[in-house]
């Protein structure tokens, strides 16, 4: 007895059988869009410093960070470079000649600052304070925009700013003094 031939492979086209296919070709696609655009996570920096220590450090080219005792904040690459500053003093030097610019978050103000040097001050309160020995700084609270010049100080929070005064360089981050 012979064995039938098997017959050879037929293909049959299926419209339900094509779409299924393309429909899951679009999700692979769809998904591997998604993983490029979403995959590079930012990158954050913390630093933070315990009682009886200071530090200093470069955050980015030209922009040159000295923190007080007991501070934190986070250093989120982009630009411009933003900075959210949660507890304590910092003191930023940003060199005239960088092309960053430096964002700092304190509460819900935002400090602007380019090719400046300038301390802040944060207090338990949501009083903060920010002086500046060059350049000078915008800061955007709910009540406005307000530019702050050189050897000007002022008091700030969430709504308004106060104490708009002039400063003497020495007063500008006297803890800076003490290292």
């Amino acid at each position: 007895m012979q064995e039938p031939k098997p017959e050879p492979f037929k293909f049959v086209f299926s419209w339900r059988r094509f779409l299924v296919h393309c429909a899951l070709l679009g999700v692979c696609v769809m998904l591997g869009l998604m993983t490029w655009y979403f995959g590079k996570p930012p990158s954050i920096r913390f630093y933070e410093t315990e009682s009886e220590e200071q530090l200093t450090a470069a955050i980015a080219p030209g922009i040159d960070m000295a923190l007080d005792t007991r501070s934190s904040i986070a250093v989120k690459e982009g630009q411009p470079l933003q900075v959210e500053m949660f507890k304590g003093n910092v003191y930023f030097d940003i060199n005239k000649n960088t092309t960053n610019q430096l964002e700092a978050k304190v509460g819900n103000a935002i400090i602007q600052g380019f090719g400046t040097r300038c301390s802040i001050q944060m207090h338990k309160n949501g009083n903060n304070h920010v002086a500046v020995a060059d350049g000078h700084i915008k800061i955007h609270v709910a009540s406005g925009i307000y530019q702050i010049n050189a050897f000007e100080q002022v008091d700030f929070d969430d709504i308004s700013i106060s104490k708009h005064q002039l400063i003497a360089d020495r007063n500008i981050a006297p803890w800076r003094l003490q290292q």
